[in-house]
């Protein structure tokens, strides 16, 4: 098996429909690939249906909503293909994709990890123009800043007319790598449950000695946003996630003084900076947005009491965190 592409969903029915079926339709005399989904357990009844309806591909279901790395190792571990495609079920794929990400994967084994273009519903490409967090550009002023006293520099190096760029990282929506780099950077770490997962893999990656590149000779559609906005309180839950997601990045990737700065700041911002907009929202309560904020506080102020019980920054929703617990 050349190709191996793992979906992990959790009740995004609808687009992974969509994603699916476009995958459905590729007939390649050039390439074989397999379809493995892992369903996080949406517990909704719809997984049966698909299983019965996409029969050529393979479908299983995971323990529990367990988190995206943990979805993606699981369909990762039963793979064969040589390669492996990551896609977030509100992609949709083309024979051309696939192709041009084999052999641009073939032809250069000094990339660790593969990407492609994005575009969404509104025509619009995704800015791929990526860098790793680090002490000078880890929030979002200081990162603005870093940008516009290195303008010129950042242009060389993304504005060029080559088939090939490189950026410090890569969305998890679309990521292609060999199994040998995969099982070299051992996978996905399950610390996180979702977000800068995709950060903290291309970062093992370049760290390894592999390039972490895109390639614009193909575009994959990518619809953002959908599956994780779907309420307040799920907003305000994916919200705090990217929070503790933060901290579960600066304790992997930090260390020493510049760790206990980082952590320090981000706490310290977050508080005060939600406290702020949930006092905001007892009078501005008819702007919907505010309302999140609240919730945020409560969710984080929960999660930074069970950090200090515990002493792990891990997700409690993360598979490693339950490895604590037992």
């Amino acid at each position: 098996m050349d190709i191996s592409i793992i979906i992990v969903n959790y009740r995004g029915w609808k687009a992974l429909d969509e994603c699916l079926e476009s995958i459905d339709t590729i007939n390649s005399k050039t390439f074989s690939f397999e379809v493995i989904v892992v369903d996080n357990f949406s517990n909704d009844g719809q997984l049966t249906a698909f299983s019965e309806k996409y029969s050529k591909f393979t479908f299983t279901e995971n323990s529990g909503n367990n988190g995206f790395s943990n979805g993606c190792n699981v369909g990762a571990s039963k793979a064969t293909g040589n390669y492996f495609l990551f896609l977030n079920p509100d992609t949709k794929v083309t024979l051309e994709a696939l192709e041009t990400l084999l052999q641009t994967a073939i032809l250069n084994p000094e990339i660790g990890i593969l990407s492609c273009l994005q575009i969404n519903e509104n025509n619009v490409f995704y800015n791929q123009r990526n860098l790793f967090p680090a002490l000078g550009r880890f929030f979002g002023i200081s990162r603005s800043i870093y940008r516009k006293v290195n303008k010129t520099k950042l242009e060389e190096r993304f504005n060029n007319t080559y088939d090939l760029f490189y950026p410090d990282w890569v969305t998890g929506a679309v990521i292609f790598i060999s199994r040998d780099w995969f099982h070299k950077i051992k996978g996905w770490n399950e610390d996180y449950w979702l977000y800068f997962e995709d950060v903290d893999l291309c970062k093992k990656t370049s760290d390894s000695g592999g390039k972490v590149a895109v390639t614009r000779k193909a575009t994959i559609f990518h619809q953002h946003g959908g599956a994780s906005r779907l309420n307040v309180k799920t907003k305000a839950l994916t919200k705090t996630e990217v929070i503790i997601s933060k901290h579960v990045y600066i304790d992997n990737q930090f260390y020493g003084g510049t760790r206990l700065f980082l952590q320090s700041l981000l706490i310290l911002g977050v508080i005060s900076e939600k406290i702020v907009l949930s006092f905001l929202s007892l009078f501005l309560f008819f702007i919907p947005k505010l309302k999140v904020n609240a919730l945020i506080l409560k969710n984080i102020t929960v999660y930074y009491f069970n950090a200090l019980k515990k002493q792990t920054w891990i997700s409690p929703r993360a598979m490693n965190y339950m490895k604590i617990k037992a």
